[in-house]
């Protein structure tokens, strides 16, 4: 739609009345001032008149010829303003002459609007003024107030279609700069029915999956019935989505292409719709994220490897605090049990093994050792040598840490029978347990290591150290803890380096459970 002049616009409308009777050309300019129009005074036109500025103010005709004469009548100066001297409409007529000049206007200048005023209806010159290039021809037996009207509208009209067509130009131009656009871009575009079918494409699209060119693309049975996407749900999770929210940015998903190969896309997809919200078609984007994709899934396994080694090297609960904040990680423990164990005559073993099979029994004995760590909820602490640390109730806090260390006891004693020596005789452990409260943090920047300081490791410590093999030497503090649990034997008092006398026991075995004391046996009578 052509929207009309505004008065801002009619008011910068210039008009010159060119060879027009003087009684109808003054008729004319009070008219047509009216109507918005800033009218002069034209000249009597020949077939070599040209309108041309002269120092800004007044349109002269007639330039003179090679010989020097000049053809017709000198034209009487326009008093016309500064400025911008190209009328918008020169209206002509009715002679021969006027015809005449019409024509040469047309050639020099045939962007100027001419509109041609005959004397009847029937005046033979309207034909040949149209066919000279006159948008229009009016008749002087209108009256002037309607003779201007009709100038009047005759300009409106010519200049909506001089608007329209300048749209059509910049529509045109938008269309071809946009296809440039469409043609050259380096992701994939395209527009697909309801069905998945494609409507149209670029070549981007076709050769991200891999054909020669769009028709060949478009011609394909690829995009429909779901044959697209390596997973058949895919296309309907997508349009799920996109029904829900109206499009869907970046979405991923593996793809066949022509030859049958596997590649991964992000698709931006959005819906279309007419003014009343039906859906007409899609249309979106595709990329390429092959690369970015193995990128990412050999960043995501390397980062699983490394969590997978952090987790084998510390608690899993302060590994992820590692991952999450670095910092220090430093805390107090009220009870925890902390279990040593040594393999006795280690050394002796050691000289009679190569390197290669010492390491191998060693790993061995420790994973025997780690796998009834996890099966009781212990943490390893480390190993030192041929010697075992573990505890209970640390890095997460649990009522039964002694009760759970006193079992991982008796079963490493039980596990180690399976273990021989070089000369066939099996391992012998010895073991120390002990109840208390403990620090527990991570130290070192490279290789970070989870260990535990104070008294309680100390005093677990010595309990194996001064222990027996075979044997599982506990604290006072432990028995006391587990008296109604397991059964103890006292063995008496021990000197323990920076402690002196202490009082310790032997924890023998687990007592039956209560509930299995009634029950009766199964031996005969």
């Amino acid at each position: 739609m052509i929207e009309p002049l505004t008065l801002q616009q009619q008011s910068a409308v210039v008009s010159l009345v060119a060879a027009v009777p003087d009684a109808l050309a003054v008729t004319l300019a009070t008219e047509l001032q009216t109507l918005g129009h800033r009218t002069y005074r034209g000249m009597v036109l020949t077939p070599a008149v040209k309108l041309t500025p002269n120092s800004g103010e007044s349109f002269q005709a007639g330039q003179p010829e090679a010989n020097g004469s000049t053809p017709g009548p000198r034209p009487e100066q326009a008093d016309l303003p500064h400025g911008d001297l190209t009328p918008d409409l020169v209206i002509l007529g009715p002679t021969a002459d006027a015809l005449a000049g019409c024509r040469q206007l047309k050639l020099t200048q045939p962007d100027l609007l001419l509109l041609w005023i005959s004397q009847t209806e029937a005046d033979p010159l309207r034909l040949q003024a149209l066919q000279a290039g006159c948008v229009d021809c009016l008749s002087l037996v209108m009256p002037a107030p309607e003779l201007a009207w009709r100038i009047h509208q005759v300009f409106l009209q010519q200049q909506q279609r001089q608007q329209l067509q300048q749209r059509l130009r910049q529509q045109s131009r938008v269309a071809v700069e946009y296809r440039s656009i469409f043609d050259n871009a380096t992701e994939g575009i395209f527009q697909s029915a309801l069905n998945g079918q494609l409507i149209n494409a670029n070549p981007a699209l076709a050769q991200i999956y891999g054909y020669d060119s769009t028709q060949a693309l478009m011609a394909s049975q690829l995009h429909v019935g779901g044959k697209r996407y390596v997973q058949p749900q895919r296309r309907a999770e997508l349009l799920a989505y996109i029904g829900q929210f109206g499009r869907i940015d970046e979405a991923m998903s593996e793809v066949y292409r022509q030859d049958g190969s596997r590649i991964w896309v992000s698709e931006s997809i959005r819906q279309v719709e007419d003014e009343s919200g039906q859906l007409l078609y899609y249309e979106g984007s595709v990329q390429d994220v092959t690369d970015r994709r193995k990128m990412e899934m050999e960043l995501r396994q390397q980062r699983f490897q490394a969590d997978r080694l952090l987790s084998s090297i510390l608690p899993y609960q302060i590994a992820h605090r590692l991952k999450t904040k670095p910092q220090t990680i430093a805390e107090g423990f009220d009870q925890v049990t902390v279990l040593f164990a040594d393999l006795v005559d280690f050394s002796q073993v050691a000289s009679q093994c190569s390197p290669k099979d010492l390491v191998r029994l060693l790993n061995d004995i420790f994973s025997c050792f780690d796998q009834l760590a996890g099966r009781h909820g212990l943490e390893k602490i480390k190993t030192i040598g041929d010697a075992y640390m573990a505890a209970s109730g640390l890095p997460s806090p649990r009522p039964d840490h002694a009760m759970a260390a006193a079992r991982m006891a008796l079963e490493m004693r039980r596990a180690i029978a399976d273990f021989h020596q070089p000369d066939g005789v099996p391992f012998r452990l010895r073991i120390g347990l002990h109840t208390g409260p403990v620090v527990a943090g991570v130290i070192g920047r490279k290789k970070f290591t989870y260990d535990l300081w104070g008294d309680t490791v100390n005093l677990a410590s010595r309990m194996e150290s001064t222990g027996l093999p075979d044997r599982i030497q506990v604290s006072t503090a432990l028995r006391d803890h587990l008296a109604h649990r397991f059964v103890f034997s006292q063995r008496g008092w021990v000197t323990i380096k920076g402690k002196g006398e202490l009082l310790t026991h032997w924890l023998d075995q687990e007592r039956p459970s209560p509930g299995l004391s009634n029950l009766p046996s199964s031996d005969p009578p």
